[in-house]
């Protein structure tokens, strides 16, 4: 079970450049849970459950974001986990 839920919003160029692909084969190599999704205001969304140390290391990968994107802020939120993904996907709720 994992024992840490990140929830961030990401800030800056990443809506038209690939980030969610990006973010989702990130999550996957971290053998991360749960989803990211654009927002109405060009901001991206992630909900990720897993072990600690791989979802700080998915922040970094957010920082970084693919190329063409640019990332000037992320609100984070380190939540209990809830145990309710069995994935990482792609959402559009």
């Amino acid at each position: 079970m994992a024992d840490a839920r990140l929830h961030a919003h990401v800030s800056g160029m990443v809506q038209g450049v690939g980030y969610r692909y990006f973010v989702l084969e990130a999550a996957h190599q971290l053998t991360l849970v749960g989803w990211v999704r654009n927002l109405p205001d060009r901001r991206v969304e992630v909900l990720a459950e897993g072990d600690q140390g791989h979802l700080e290391r998915l922040l970094d990968v957010l920082q970084a974001g693919p190329r063409g994107s640019r990332v000037s802020k992320i609100d984070r939120e380190w939540l209990s986990p809830t145990g309710e993904f069995t994935q990482f996907r792609i959402t559009h709720d």
